[in-house]
């Protein structure tokens, strides 16, 4: 179907958009992940879907989740590196013991997402949104759109310092972890070997004391009582989907064999721990259609809009033909776009546990990956926000909407 009448509205969307997430961010409680605030945003959009965007259906739905352990494990792992700088000088072995540990947390928890420590801190309650706007035809396929209403807590370091100094504060703070890692392996083995510890090594770890305040710093990396608006990251994502469906409705176009549809997934902040969720609760339901999820996260800048073919640190693909349509979109209306990934250490967006249950999925941001000091900081709010960078986005969405409607990946 011929879309061009939405497209046209590109600014209007973005406008509309902005008048919500300011709606939300004056009026409604905090979003941490498992909050009040994140269940009544939910509800709050689901209305919405369901009142002014013609979906007939919009489900608030709850899942159980450890909120705390996304970044709970940093205080296990600094822990684990502050005894082991102390065993290095008496009992080398407990040494590498406690830094392997600490490090392998490090990757299960941060670098894949997975759930290793989370029976260690309180269960709150999680919601999701599902919301369906039906074809008015037999249905042969089915599109997602798709974003996360939490919000992160604030990130200290990058709202002084900036992405420089957030970043370099973690990479010199896990490169003091393989240091002590290689002095304490060689130790074990000199010890083992007879020949014991020479001054070299301990002159060596005294050096490496230069680690320590980082190290320390570590604990103080996320202040969870400082919840930030998340009007960028990540309104913007759940307002894209729903502003298609409003231009939709408000201009009368029902497409005839595609159904349209808005997934709020909440708490990706702690670790896509909603996406997850959905994914796990919805296994199989929407198998009936080719179905393709259309994630975003972040939009802002327009230069840095970006189709991320890989995800969750790198480890995870994205799916190319979902991709691909998001490319060619953007080619049709010369709406510059880049091509690219979550890279390592950049963490990962809902697309993520999508595609690792089996659903086509894509994501799409809009931030500068070398971090600006408005990233999970206070100054993530509603007059910080770019019309351009909406519009330019939205207007790619409806235009891989209507490529999708007209069976571009049947």
């Amino acid at each position: 179907m011929d879309l061009k009448s939405l497209i046209a509205k590109k600014d209007e969307a973005a406008q509309y958009m902005l008048k919500e997430i300011t709606h939300i961010c004056k009026n409604l409680p905090k979003r941490d992940p498992g909050s009040e605030g994140e269940k009544l945003s939910c509800e709050y959009m689901a209305k919405v879907l369901k009142d002014d965007c013609g979906c007939e259906r919009a489900d608030v739905e709850s899942f159980k989740e450890n909120p705390g352990s996304f970044y709970g494990w940093i205080y296990i792992t600094v822990t684990c590196m502050l005894i082991a700088l102390v065993a290095f000088f008496f009992v080398p072995w407990v040494s590498v013991i406690l830094i392997v540990a600490g490090l392998t947390l490090a990757v299960l928890q941060f670098g894949l997402y997975k759930k290793a420590v989370d029976w260690m801190f309180p269960e709150k309650t999680g919601h999701n949104v599902t919301a369906i706007k039906k074809c008015t035809g037999e249905v042969k396929r089915r599109i997602f759109f798709n974003g996360h209403p939490d919000a992160a807590w604030e990130w200290p370091v990058n709202y002084k310092l900036g992405g420089v100094g957030f970043e370099s504060h973690a990479i010199i703070g896990f490169a003091g972890a393989f240091y002590y890692l290689a002095l304490s392996i060689i130790k074990t083995i000199k010890i083992a070997n007879g020949t014991g510890g020479p001054d070299t090594l301990k002159k060596c770890a005294l050096c490496g004391l230069i680690f320590l305040p980082f190290w320390l710093g570590l604990y103080f990396m996320w202040n969870k009582k400082i919840v930030v608006d998340g009007a960028n990251d990540n309104l913007t994502g759940c307002y894209m989907g729903i502003s298609i469906l409003k231009q939709l409705h408000d201009q009368g176009v029902s497409l005839e064999n595609t159904e349209v549809g808005v997934i709020l997934s909440g708490s990706e902040e702690a670790g896509l721990r909603g996406a997850k969720a959905w994914a796990e609760a919805h296994k199989g339901e929407f198998d009936d259609v080719p179905t393709v999820i259309i994630s975003y996260d972040t939009i802002h800048d327009p230069k840095y809009l970006m189709v991320n073919y890989r995800d969750l640190n790198g480890t995870v693909k994205t799916d190319k033909a979902v991709s691909d349509l998001m490319m060619q979109a953007a080619k049709d209306l010369d709406i510059h776009i880049l091509k690219g990934m979550v890279p390592p250490m950049g963490g990962a967006t809902d697309p993520a546990a999508f595609a690792q249950a089996g659903y086509r999925a894509t994501s799409i941001t809009g931030l500068n990956h070398k971090l600006e000091d408005y990233y999970h900081t206070r100054k993530d709010t509603y007059t910080n926000m770019n019309l351009q960078g909406l519009a330019d986005c939205y207007a790619v969405s409806v235009r891989a909407l209507e490529m999708f409607d007209d069976g571009a990946l049947d």
